[in-house]
């Protein structure tokens, strides 16, 4: 985004309450007549989010222009379509948010708000009083995510997508394709109250006869009903009684998921070219001896691969391994709850009846654990498989390791990034800190001034807590400093100098 800074400050490490994070001015329009408890955002919010959407539309409008001359290579026709979905706000149901709302270049693919980050974690969707009760995940080097497997040897499950890894990729071969058909049908995030939907809304969009062209002239082949546009108009979730509202038969129904499942791996494809996982980073330009770490820099990767044990989770590589700096297993790091997400609030009707978070303040994220005995409550792309039921104990609390790639990308320096699950943590320094520190600092109390330095909080959940390699390196500020400044050295986008 070609974003200045607007709110240049230093960020606040105080956890904000849910009520300091319900300021000012509303996003209701979307949901006229809701109730007092839906959130609202402050004007710093609005202003960034209304710079973030005039970005996307200008992406969007750049896009659509090389539909007038589509490149002739299919490979590269699949990336096209899958930057025109990923930027198209018209598959939400108020045609207002775009997938790249919460997943744009200049922050690695993650959210790009700056003041979301900081205050509320989590991103409103397109019923912007709804807020979903996870921080976005990036979707770069998220298409390398093997398929979700158990791995006996290590007594692990590995791959998929998702903090909780419920895109599972074992229908369609590929966890990014399933992952973004979740976000269209979750009633927090794009909100259409069924998958016809968005094949309906890409009927009518100008990528059709490219998309007709690459998956064939049957892709929207659909009678549609006479209603679908009033139908897709409203947010879902959809009626138990009427889980399925586009009424089509069962050819037609058959032919939209096929459609949306090609959507998808257009997504994919798109997600899994250079543009999007390009290998650029400072950290590549010194694997192939086009660059040099500084000694700060050499001196975090030595304690990345030694002492602070870093790479036993965040791998950089190996015989037949890209560097992703990931293993695609899942830990629960102990982090906080964030008592900033709006989703703590979510726990009564809003404008339409629709209740987000039965559990209310109550509610702790069960990661993993939940999605192999629950599937997860706002949305299931992929179907659970029974035979991991017994898994689910030895997974509860537990959250996909992410890549590091791109962990500091940022379009201003005084961008505020948001790390963890629930998005807890404001800053690189503080999630490393965290890392460091926390079985060694006291527990925090009320409205502790030292929350983040001088203390932490109790973990949202202590169960299945990793305990051999987080919580207590015994590092000093300066090897913290170190770390971050090695993991600064994998965002993409790095220029080398020519060397003589």
């Amino acid at each position: 985004m070609r974003f200045s800074d607007p709110f240049a400050r230093k960020p606040q490490r105080a956890v904000l309450s849910v009520a300091a994070a319900i300021v000012a001015v509303t996003l209701g329009a979307d949901a006229q007549g809701a109730e007092e408890s839906s959130t609202t955002l402050s004007p710093q919010a609005l202003q960034e989010i209304a710079q973030l959407e005039a970005e996307i539309d200008r992406i969007e409008a750049a896009a659509i222009e090389r539909l007038a001359a589509p490149p002739d290579n299919q490979i590269q026709q699949i990336e096209l379509l899958g930057k025109l979905m990923l930027y198209d706000k018209h598959l939400s149901v108020n045609r207002n948010e775009a997938c790249a709302f919460c997943h744009m270049p200049e922050t690695g693919f993650t959210g790009p708000v700056s003041e979301l980050n900081r205050t509320t974690g989590a991103y409103p969707g397109s019923v912007r009083t709804r807020f979903s009760d996870r921080k976005p995940q990036t979707h770069a080097y998220a298409p390398l995510s093997p398929v979700l497997h158990y791995n006996p040897g290590q007594g692990d499950l590995v791959g998929g997508n998702f903090w909780d890894m419920r895109a599972t990729g074992r229908r369609l071969g590929n966890p990014a394709a399933e992952q973004a058909q979740g976000p269209p049908t979750n009633p927090v995030e794009m909100g259409l109250p069924d998958i016809a939907c968005a094949v309906y809304r890409a009927s009518q969009r100008p990528y059709r006869a490219l998309f007709e062209s690459v998956w064939g002239p049957q892709a929207f082949v659909i009678a549609w009903p006479t209603d679908v546009e009033q139908v897709c108009d409203r947010p879902g979730p959809a009626t138990a009684g009427d889980p399925l509202p586009v009424h089509v038969d069962p050819i037609d129904r058959g032919r939209a998921g096929a459609t949306f499942d090609q959507m998808a791996q257009s997504i994919a494809g798109y997600e899994a070219s250079a543009e999007v996982t390009s290998f650029t980073s400072k950290f590549d330009a010194v694997l192939a001896k086009k660059a040099q770490f500084s000694p700060q820099e050499q001196a975090g990767y030595d304690l990345f691969r030694g002492k602070a044990q870093c790479n036993t989770c965040h791998r950089d590589g190996g015989p037949g391994e890209d560097p992703l700096f990931t293993d695609f297993t899942a830990s629960n790091i102990g982090t906080p709850a964030n008592p900033r997400l709006p989703y703590y609030a979510e726990n009564r009707p809003d404008a339409l009846g629709y209740v987000a978070n039965p559990q209310g303040p109550s509610f702790v994220d069960g990661g993993v654990g939940t999605f192999l005995s629950n599937g997860h409550l706002l949305s299931q792309p992929s179907a659970v498989d029974a035979r991991w039921l017994k898994l689910a104990p030895d997974n509860q609390a537990r959250m996909q390791v992410p890549t590091l790639r791109n962990v500091d990308k940022r379009p201003y320096p005084a961008f505020v990034k948001a790390y963890g699950h629930n998005g807890y943590f404001t800053s690189l320094k503080m999630i490393t800190h965290f890392y460091n520190t926390r079985d060694v600092l006291p527990r925090c109390q009320p409205h502790d001034a030292g929350e983040g330095t001088t203390c932490w909080p109790a973990p949202e959940s202590t169960a299945n807590m990793n305990a051999s390699r987080v919580g207590h390196m015994g590092l000093s500020d300066a090897e913290e400093d170190a770390l971050v400044s090695f993991m600064q050295t994998l965002t993409d986008g790095y220029a080398p100098r020519n060397r003589q």
